[in-house]
């Protein structure tokens, strides 16, 4: 059966159709247009003058709705899925965390068992996977019991038991790093720099061997460093001189205040900087005591004022945002036009990740993945892959 979205604001690559409608068939788009389609026994939805995005692309996510990626349960993996579908993520790469090995191929091993079954959530388009390479300096929330530099035994242990990873960060300084990261291109997996204490140098170097996304953007990464008096740029300063550098930002407002997203926006533009929601397990959560990672053997960590924080509340231990936040903060906060946020969570995601070809933008063709939603990207509707996994109404 076909399906008929009208009278929406079509958002496209060339602007904003006003009173347009999309078709869909077989989970593709096959046809947008400015006027009405004559679509005979489709299933219709009116939009009623809401816009008609492209679906968001959340390329680095741990958790929501109470569930952690590193609960290593199938209920975890498709209730994350569901809840953040209903605020129009409808592509995500779930992420781990540092943590045993052990624990990590079985974060794999059900991935592919939950992806399988994920029918009535945000699609998974591969594993993301956050550490354990870093610098022990700007370890964050990451536990230190399992910080260490990287391993070629293991990481082509890990590789070789999952065809699903598609992106893995660590800090490109450590001894051996550039090595993994010419192992991570040599199968197709992006290297993204983070948790790192790199100077420009290092950078450089990093980027010439793959490393071409800064992972989460200001946090847990170096600025302007003192080494014996000398002044040295960091991994802040080297991603804003490195033109083809793409930086991801967790925009929740509280991460990156205004002014950093407005200078990140003013510096890398839309085109290279992708919105994320880094979210733990209680995205979606009222506010409150929870965990950071497994329930196993996870961080305790307080939710307030729309973020997490580690108990003695001098550092954040992750995002408790969901997509409609990050879009609605760059238009409010960060005073950046409808059409370049849309951008920043759909197309600049998509091709970061390879994957433009088929998503990130509605155009004749792509997967139809589309997000309904008013002015205030309130989500009143979300389709993936053609089938309407969310209404509210």
């Amino acid at each position: 059966m076909q399906l008929k979205i009208f009278n929406g604001q079509i958002i496209t690559p060339n602007g904003i159709l006003k009173n347009g409608t999309v078709l869909v068939e077989d989970g593709k788009v096959i046809e947008i247009s400015s006027s009405n389609i004559d679509a005979p026994g489709a299933l219709e939805i009116d939009a009623k003058g809401k816009y008609v995005s492209p679906g968001f692309i959340d390329i680095h996510i741990h958790g929501g709705g109470g569930h952690d990626f590193m609960d290593n349960t199938i209920e975890a993996f498709l209730g994350v899925a569901q809840l953040h579908a209903k605020y129009g993520t409808t592509a995500m790469l779930p992420t781990t965390l540092s943590c045993e090995k052990a624990d990590l191929l079985e974060t794999l091993r059900i991935y592919d068992e939950a992806d399988k079954l994920n029918t009535n959530g945000s699609q998974f388009i591969g594993i993301h996977i956050e550490g354990p390479y870093f610098a022990m300096n700007q370890r964050g929330a990451q536990d230190p019991r399992y910080i260490r530099d990287p391993d070629p035994n293991e990481y082509k242990e890990i590789l070789s038991a999952s065809k699903a990873i598609k992106r893995w960060s660590a800090a490109p300084e450590l001894k051996g790093a550039i090595e993994f990261g010419r192992e991570m291109v040599s199968h197709g997996i992006l290297p993204a720099i983070a948790h790192t204490d790199a100077v420009y140098g290092d950078v450089i170097e990093a980027f010439n061997n793959g490393y071409t996304l800064a992972t989460h953007f200001y946090s847990a990464m170096s600025g302007v460093t003192r080494r014996n008096a000398f002044r040295y740029a960091g991994v802040v300063e080297s991603a804003y001189l490195i033109d083809d550098m793409d930086v991801e930002i967790i925009a929740d407002g509280v991460h990156l205040p205004a002014p950093l997203l407005r200078l990140i926006y003013k510096i890398k533009g839309p085109q290279r900087t992708a919105l994320i929601t880094d979210a733990m397990r209680a995205a979606g959560m009222p506010p409150g005591e929870s965990i950071l990672g497994s329930k196993k053997d996870g961080t305790k960590v307080i939710v307030e004022d729309g973020v997490a924080k580690m108990p003695d509340r001098n550092s954040f231990a992750g995002s408790v945002a969901t997509f409609d936040r990050l879009v609605r903060n760059m238009i409010k906060l960060a005073e950046v036009p409808l059409i370049e946020a849309i951008r920043m969570a759909t197309e600049t995601p998509a091709r970061i990740m390879g994957i433009n070809n088929r998503k990130g933008m509605l155009t004749i063709g792509r997967d139809a993945d589309i997000v309904i939603f008013d002015e205030n990207i309130h989500i009143a509707a979300t389709i993936i892959n053609g089938k309407i996994v969310y209404t509210n109404s």
